[in-house]
Parts: structure tokens; C-alpha cells; sequence
């Protein structure tokens, strides 16, 4: 797969900003897809196909309902707005056992493709010490960036995605390309913020040495 291009195709963002009146991280990801807004919308909304292109998802995907994907974060559906004059959204809390994180999906119809929008909020407050020092925005990113490069493989090539392992892949050297691409663009997202360049690159490479296996996490047990 041309991973070079799966990275630039990618909009990624990273503010603080107050929300509901507390300081938080708002990191943003935005992938135009060449799917109509039904099926996107079909995508990353349905039990099924969500688990061919993410992770096994459990519970109620209706308002109100609440979720929990397969060894990840899990919450309730706080707003659902399907498909209408081109537009479709829904918000959801992301949790893991500590305060939950807030993801809003947003999708724009722009003619015969689908614009689609992630948007992460986590108050600053919430995350465990030095997290966010240590790691930076590429600590959520690099997911999120894994996970649209799934959703482009399921929309683009849903036989290949289905057959495709990605552990393996991860693992390998074009699966630890990409996770270093998406390291280095978060950096430069960081830096765009304006956090230092030499601390936002230290945060993605140490990210990037946690999601390979050669940079131990951080102790959060104190």
C-alpha cells in the first residue's frame, strides 16, 4: 500500500482550548473518502462493519446507548444525527476505566466523495501525570491515524482489508514506516501549536518507541 500517500491525505490538528470551562487538548483528523456519505456513514456506525476496519464493538449504537470496543476504550452515545442535506454526525464519550475523553465524527458529503472529521477532546486535567509531556498528541494520534488508514483500506479494498493482518503488518517494516510517518506529522502539528521542536519530537519518538515495543509507557500506578 503507498503509506506516503495514506499519511498526506490526512488534516491533523492540535489546540488547548477551554471546553465546558475546563482547559483540554482538542486534536482533530479530517480523510476524504471516495465513498458516498451513506455508506461512510454505514462504516463507522454499524457493529459489523466498524469490527472489519477497527476492533470488535459490543453494546447499544444508539443515542443513549453505551459501547465497548474490543480491548479499548468504551462510553455512551451522547448525540446521533444520520445522513441529511449532506451532512451526519455523532459524539460519544471515550473512556478507559479513568475520566472519559470526548469523540465527535463529523461527515460532509462533497459531491460523490465523504469528508470525514475526528475530533478529540480531553481535558487537560484528566490525563494521568506527565502523559502529555512525555508523549504528546501523537500518544492519541497515532491510533486515530491507524484507524483511518483502516476505514480507507475497508472503504477502497473491503476484500483485501478483510484478509489483512494488521498486527503482522504493524510489525513489519512498512507497518513501522507508517507509525513513524505518523509520529513526525504529529510532531509537526505540535509544533504548529507552538510547543517546542525538539520536545515535540522527543514526544513522537517516544510514542513511536511505545507502539513498537522499544520504549516501555509510563508507570501511572502512583
Amino acid at each position: 500500500m503507498d503509506i506516503a500517500a495514506q499519511l498526506a491525505a490526512v488534516d491533523r490538528g492540535i489546540r488547548t482550548e477551554d471546553r465546558d470551562g475546563a482547559p483540554s487538548y482538542v486534536q482533530t483528523l479530517s480523510q476524504t473518502y471516495p465513498s458516498p456519505i451513506d455508506d461512510v456513514w454505514d462504516a463507522v456506525t454499524t457493529a459489523e462493519r466498524i469490527a472489519r476496519w477497527f476492533l470488535p464493538v459490543e453494546g447499544d449504537l444508539r443515542l443513549g446507548g453505551r459501547y465497548q470496543l474490543e480491548g479499548n476504550a468504551g462510553g455512551e452515545v451522547l448525540a446521533c444525527a444520520p445522513p441529511a442535506d449532506g451532512v451526519a454526525s455523532f459524539r460519544v464519550s471515550w473512556g478507559m476505566g479513568g475520566p472519559p475523553s470526548f469523540l465527535t465524527v463529523t461527515l460532509t458529503a462533497e459531491g460523490d466523495v465523504t469528508r470525514l472529521e475526528l475530533e478529540h477532546v480531553a481535558a487537560v486535567d484528566s490525563l494521568p501525570p506527565g502523559m502529555w509531556e512525555q508523549f504528546g498528541p501523537a500518544g492519541t494520534g497515532m491510533g486515530w491515524d491507524s484507524g483511518l488508514l483502516g476505514l480507507s483500506l475497508h472503504l477502497s479494498q473491503p476484500e483485501f482489508r478483510d484478509a489483512f493482518d494488521a498486527e503482522a503488518w504493524m510489525a513489519g517494516d512498512e507497518g513501522k514506516g507508517f507509525l513513524r510517518g505518523s509520529a513526525d506529522a504529529w510532531a509537526a502539528a505540535h509544533v504548529a501549536d507552538g510547543a517546542d521542536p525538539d520536545a515535540a519530537q522527543a514526544a513522537a519518538t517516544a510514542t513511536y518507541g511505545m507502539y513498537t515495543g522499544t520504549v516501555a509507557g509510563p508507570d501511572h500506578s502512583a
